[in-house]
């Protein structure tokens, strides 16, 4: 996934109730009881079925480096689905999504004006309109450019329009992202 994707994947880890676990015996432990096989894991990590047997009773402690990524990454994604289905829903419903980023923005006005592209640091709380927009895209495959022009949209209209107070027919070109971080 993109930098605006894992963004979105790490403001719903904020929501969390338990930590995730941290050791390769109860990283394994929880694959094995998602997936319901040792068989199904095995597949999943590229190891073999006895490697997570052995993990899964201890007989090995310590993963390769690129073995301990992906069991890391596996275990993220599935760590309570449900609550952050919930943090997703409240923030699409009725809290929105506050999006900070370190960007290029450029701007595009009535004939004759222009404003050159520059870095600018931006902290703004979107709409949840906004926010079930970005989720929704997420959920069906979007690249990060659509969910860049997302969030280019989003910020266009609450930050530079200032809802529709100022600057009709603003464009906001969104490019060459620093940092981007997303809070729900």
């Amino acid at each position: 996934m993109g930098v605006i994707g894992d963004g979105l994947d790490r403001a719903a880890e904020q929501a969390f109730t338990r930590p995730v676990p941290k050791t390769a015996g109860a990283r394994m432990r929880f694959l094995v009881r998602t997936e319901k096989s040792t068989r199904a894991v095995a597949r999943l990590l590229g190891v073999s079925r006895r490697t997570v047997e052995r993990y899964v009773k201890g007989q090995i402690k310590r993963p390769r480096p690129e073995l301990a990524d992906r069991l890391a990454g596996e275990v993220r994604a599935r760590w309570q689905p449900r609550v952050r289905e919930r943090a997703r829903r409240r923030a699409a419903t009725t809290g929105g999504i506050v999006v900070e980023s370190r960007a290029r923005f450029g701007f595009t006005a009535a004939p004759g004006t222009s404003d050159d592209g520059r870095m600018r640091r931006i902290t703004q709380h979107l709409p949840p309109v906004y926010a079930a927009r970005l989720f929704d895209a997420q959920a069906a495959g979007a690249t990060d450019i659509q969910l860049q022009a997302v969030v280019a949209e989003g910020l266009r209209e609450v930050y530079f329009k200032a809802d529709g107070h100022r600057a009709p027919g603003l464009m906001v070109e969104f490019t060459d992202i620093d940092y981007i971080d997303f809070d729900i």
